[in-house]
């Protein structure tokens, strides 16, 4: 069915109020103090420095060697071999309810632990509007089965797709979930973002991992706390968090460190408590995610000399349930430039859906491109395909399970 109309929200009027209480608190733009940061730390120069003599692809390839490593050293086999052998589920594609799509790398934030590598020098990796265009006919063309958009980035709603994306989908009856890292609020030209947020009734899935300032500001960069406290004061205001307002405000915890996330309904009653009390701040549910032994945290593992141990960690904590609610089963992940992905970690790894699940078929010679969005004429073209896995999959299986929805078992 059709969406509702969008919905007229409370705090509208304060907009230009709040616009003019934010520059006192030093709340602009956090891209020059990003850029600054990035300049005089060590770890981001070395990090760049690398990515321009080697290569991303060459990287990649010794990230995943230094996994194998790890793993060979504890005799365990490969991802797929280790899930049969404990009889989980064949891991095979269910039909797509879930479209995730990471619309460009672009972001005014470039936190220790992020997967996607994404900073304010992401300039070029951003989706085109003809790529856009043919996500909204793959919506169309898939007969109902796609329940929720997802849209994550980078910083999502700082690209020229996002809105657009948006409204087509909640058009279409099609739930939307923004991944906010919050601190966009204040960039120039979002003035109205949670206004536009509400009024389509977006789901907002933000980035929050710790109640703390020292733990977020250590993790996500200097200051970022308090704009990320002042970000969903906004939210609340105009009514994301508060019941009865149908208006979704989840937070996400990433642990910071070489272990894995407490227990979901302890932490929330630590952050609830924390955040209601000191800031006044009310939020739907919280979810937690286990760092994946990828890009800049395996950077980190390599740097502290806890590959193996945080390796470990994930394989002694491998839990069968968790495993056969991984989320790739019904999501399909896809990336600015409109390759299609089982996940948003294989996006990240370079790990597309090959060409020959698409109906118009591959050809060697372009085979390792990998499948793109104009290569199917609808997502069930992928029904029952084979998942594609390595041993960074261990991350979404150990304990509670992990996925951009939280725990999975």
């Amino acid at each position: 069915g059709a969406a509702p109309a969008p919905r007229r929200v409370r705090g509208a009027s304060r907009l230009s109020v709040r616009r003019a209480a934010a520059e006192p608190l030093g709340l602009g733009s956090l891209v020059p103090d990003t850029l600054r940061e990035m300049e005089t730390d060590e770890e981001f120069k070395l990090a760049k420095e690398r990515l321009e003599t080697e290569g991303q692809a060459a990287l990649t390839r010794e990230e995943r060697a230094r996994r194998r490593r790890a793993l060979t050293g504890m005799n365990v086999p490969s991802f797929d071999a280790f899930v049969a052998e404990r009889g989980v589920t064949p891991l095979r594609r269910k039909p797509t309810t879930i479209l995730q799509v990471n619309i460009g790398l672009y972001c005014n934030q470039a936190c220790s632990h992020c997967h996607v590598e994404s900073s304010p020098l992401r300039k070029e990796e951003v989706m085109s509007a003809k790529t856009a265009n043919r996500l909204i006919e793959l919506m169309d063309n898939s007969n109902g089965s796609i329940k929720t958009l997802d849209i994550t980035g980078g910083a999502p709603e700082m690209m020229e797709q996002f809105r657009p994306l948006v409204i087509a989908a909640r058009k279409r009856g099609i739930e939307v979930i923004d991944r906010c890292n919050l601190t966009v609020l204040f960039e120039p030209g979002q003035e109205d973002l949670p206004e536009f947020l509400a009024g389509n009734g977006v789901k907002v899935v933000a980035s929050l991992p710790c109640y703390s300032e020292e733990n977020t500001d250590k993790q996500r960069g200097a200051g970022v706390f308090s704009r990320s406290i002042a970000a969903l004061v906004e939210l609340n205001r105009v009514g994301y968090g508060v019941k009865g307002t149908g208006l979704d405000l989840d937070l996400m915890y990433n642990p910071g460190g070489a272990f894995l996330p407490p227990s979901e309904s302890k932490l929330t009653e630590a952050y609830r408590s924390e955040l209601g009390e000191t800031y006044g701040v009310q939020f739907s549910r919280l979810v937690t995610l286990t760092n994946m032994p990828i890009k800049r945290f395996a950077d980190y593992l390599h740097r502290e000399g806890k590959t193996e141990e945080y390796m470990r960690l994930l394989v002694e904590n491998f839990n069968p349930a968790a495993a056969e609610g991984v989320m790739c089963r019904d999501l399909v992940s896809v990336s600015w430039d409109g390759r299609v992905f089982d996940c948003d970690f294989n996006q990240q790894l370079d790990m597309p859906m090959p060409r020959s699940f698409g109906r118009k078929g591959g050809d060697e010679k372009n085979e390792s491109a990998g499948l793109t969005v104009f290569d199917v004429e609808s997502l069930d073209d992928l029904t029952g395909t084979r998942l594609a896995v390595d041993n960074h999959c261990f991350g979404c299986t150990a304990g509670a399970g992990s996925s951009c929805s939280g725990a999975t078992a």
